[in-house]
């Protein structure tokens, strides 16, 4: 096993994780999972793995010595974003100016490979501490979150404090906006293009609904605010219609992307609002394929984000407008907040990196915060 933090990094790159939802060919979490089951047996830990999709396993690994304590959990996620448009000869590569590069480095393989060291080097307290401190890497964070959402279902109320694993450059991320992906749908009738008046173009349909939308929708969804995260936003990302140019066409798709902040989430949700827009303006759509992330917030005065503050004093509670495991398990009632080292500016990016010097800096934090428990 990799004796340093560097070198341990290089090897969790290297493993092909790339979720199969978010690339056709993508291999999936079970080479990462198994190889982190290695490597915390080696450390004390009692490993399992729960397959939650075929060849796809949350890791539980639960910290040595009493099973009566009080539990809480570090909890990456194991896959990554596709590694297309990557330079296959950037994956582990450590570049003059002392950085680490390749997929995951960033997000979320460096937070990972911190909190592993940094059990690794508390080995010799771990069992003797008042609170046990256990490790679940999580399947499928980029694409539906499968993994979180299973292990809220069935272990929640077995834990009092989640951190989950992404890079937040070792601030506390104790508030995230929500997220409401779907598919928006118009029909119409084809004909011949030299006689557009037979039929009824579903890409015009399409594309005064989302005007519309743009107008009435956004202007609403701008109402519900939150002093950190600020509004409550829309995105059309994908627009799909028709199949050749002379045929009108009659069949017209777009996904969207709003993310919600708590209040519209207490008040209706962003399904139920955009519903309601749909039918008040009578827009010639539907809506299918809705996918609901909910928004998560702990209180700045939570006394684990203190216990954490108090360990590491210049860590800063802030809010983000992403989306990530802890959402889930926020949800099913178990507090949980993100935290790790590097920056969220070099997630799924091109040339994805995490700066050694942050990488170590990372370490040192779970370090101190696991010691503190003594």
């Amino acid at each position: 096993m990799p004796s340093d933090v560097v070198s341990l990094l290089q090897t969790l790159i290297r493993i092909p994780s790339v979720n199969p939802d978010c690339s056709p060919d993508g291999d999936g979490e079970a080479a990462t999972a198994n190889y982190v089951q290695a490597y915390l047996e080696n450390v004390g830990f009692d490993v399992r793995q729960e397959v939650v999709q075929p060849n796809r396993p949350n890791l539980i690994a639960r910290c040595p010595g009493s099973n009566e304590r009080p539990r809480i959990l570090l909890g990456p996620h194991l896959d990554t974003v596709s590694v297309a448009g990557m330079d296959m000869d950037t994956f582990g590569q450590i570049t003059d100016d002392g950085r680490v590069l390749g997929r995951g480095a960033s997000d979320t393989k460096g937070p990972m490979a911190a909190m592993l060291q940094a059990l690794s080097n508390c080995r010799g307290l771990l069992e003797q501490l008042p609170v046990a401190v256990d490790f679940i890497g999580f399947m499928g964070e980029e694409a539906s979150q499968h993994g979180s959402q299973h292990f809220a279902k069935h272990h929640a109320q077995e834990y009092e404090f989640a951190l989950a694993g992404e890079p937040t450059s070792l601030d506390i991320v104790h508030v995230t906006k929500g997220s409401l992906w779907a598919t928006l749908n118009a029909s119409g009738k084809a004909a011949h293009a030299s006689q557009p008046e037979l039929g009824e173009n579903a890409i015009l349909k399409l594309a005064h609904a989302l005007g519309v939308l743009d107008k009435k929708l956004v202007a609403q969804l701008a109402e519900y605010t939150h002093p950190i995260l600020g509004h409550t936003t829309l995105n059309v990302g994908v627009f799909h219609g028709g199949k050749q140019p002379n045929i009108v066409p009659d069949f017209a798709s777009a996904q969207i992307d709003i993310r919600m902040t708590p209040s519209l989430t207490e008040d209706c949700g962003a399904l139920a609002l955009v519903e309601k827009v749909i039918a008040e303006e009578s827009l010639p759509i539907s809506v299918s394929q809705p996918h609901e992330n909910p928004p998560m917030e702990v209180p700045v005065d939570h006394p684990w984000i203190l216990k954490m503050q108090a360990a590491n004093p210049d860590s800063q509670a802030v809010g983000a407008p992403w989306f990530s495991d802890a959402a889930h398990l926020n949800a099913a009632g178990l507090p949980s907040i993100c935290v790790g080292p590097g920056s969220i500016d070099q997630a799924h990016t091109r040339d994805e990196f995490i700066q050694i010097s942050d990488l170590e800096a990372g370490v040192e934090y779970f370090e101190r915060l696991i010691r503190s428990l003594a």
